[in-house]
C-alpha cells in the first residue's frame, strides 16, 4: 500500500490580511499546507492560522520577518524548512503603496517601497530557490497592471513593480527547468486602506474597467492557484487580472 503524499508547502507573504489572507485560504482548501508571513499583523495571522489548523491540524504557521532585510529573509526561508522540512511554492504578495509625486520622493520612501516589493521578492527568491529546485516547485509573484501602465503620482510604486515583473520573466529564466515562475497582475481588487481613492476616483476606474465593476480577492487568489497547481507548461507569464481595465487605460 503506498504512503500518501505530504502535501505541498506554500509561503505566502503579506498574508496576515486582505488579498494574502484569500490566497492562503484558497490554496489551504486546495490541500496546501500554508506558512503565513507577516510583518506586523501578528494577531491578524495567528487568528488565520488557528482557523486553518481547526480544520486540518498542524497544516498551517506563522512566521515573521521584516522583507526589507535581506539577511531576515534567509532567517525566514531557514525558518519554514525547520518547520515543514521542504518548500514548495513561493508567493511574493506582500506590498508597499502610497502615493510619491515627483518632488516628495525621498530615500525613506525608496527603501519603503523597492524593498516590499522588489527587494524582498528577490532576496527571498534567491533565499528559496534550492529548497524549490529540489521539487520542482513553482513561485507567483502579485505585480500590478501599473507595472507597465504606470498610476499618475505613484511613480516610485510603479517602478518597484514594473521591477517585479522584469524579475518574473528573469528568474523563470534562472530557474528553468526546475522552478517555474510566473506572476499575477491585479487590477481594481480592493480599495487602499489610506482612503487615497474619493468616490469619484473609484467611480472613474470603475467606468474605465471593461467589466463595469471591481474584482474580488478570490479573483486573484484562484489564479494564483491554477499558476502553482494546474499550469504545469506555463512560466515567465503575468497574467492581467482586471477585468479588463488594462484594455482602456
Amino acid at each position: 500500500m503506498s504512503a500518501t503524499p505530504a502535501p505541498p508547502v506554500v509561503l505566502i507573504t503579506g498574508a496576515a490580511k486582505r488579498v494574502g489572507a484569500r490566497i492562503a485560504r484558497v490554496l489551504h482548501q486546495a490541500g496546501a499546507d500554508v506558512l503565513l508571513h507577516y510583518r506586523s499583523s501578528r494577531d491578524e495571522a495567528e487568528i488565520l492560522a488557528a482557523q486553518m489548523n481547526a480544520a486540518r491540524p498542524g497544516s498551517c504557521a506563522c512566521l515573521q520577518a521584516d522583507l526589507c532585510d535581506a539577511a531576515g529573509l534567509e532567517r525566514l526561508v531557514a525558518t519554514a524548512i525547520e518547520h515543514s522540512g521542504r518548500l514548495d511554492a513561493l508567493v511574493n504578495n506582500a506590498s508597499s503603496f502610497f502615493p510619491t509625486p515627483i518632488g516628495s520622493i525621498d530615500e525613506a520612501a525608496w527603501n519603503n517601497l523597492v524593498g516590499s516589493n522588489l527587494k524582498g521578492p528577490l532576496f527571498l527568491s534567491q533565499a528559496a530557490a534550492p529548497h524549490l529546485r529540489v521539487n520542482r516547485g513553482a513561485i507567483v509573484n502579485i505585480t500590478d497592471i501599473h507595472a507597465e501602465w504606470p498610476l499618475k503620482n505613484y511613480p516610485l510604486y510603479c517602478v518597484a513593480k514594473a521591477g517585479l515583473l522584469g524579475l518574473t520573466r528573469a528568474l523563470a529564466l534562472e530557474l528553468a527547468p526546475e522552478v517555474r515562475v510566473n506572476a499575477v497582475a491585479p487590477g481594481p481588487i480592493e480599495w487602499p486602506e489610506d482612503g487615497a481613492f474619493d468616490a469619484g476616483a473609484r467611480a472613474e476606474i470603475v467606468k474605465r474597467t471593461l467589466l463595469g465593476r471591481v474584482g474580488e480577492p478570490d479573483d486573484i487568489a484562484r489564479t494564483v492557484r491554477f499558476l502553482l497547481f494546474d499550469a504545469p507548461f506555463v512560466t515567465g507569464q503575468v497574467i492581467n487580472v482586471d477585468g479588463g481595465r488594462s484594455t482602456r487605460l
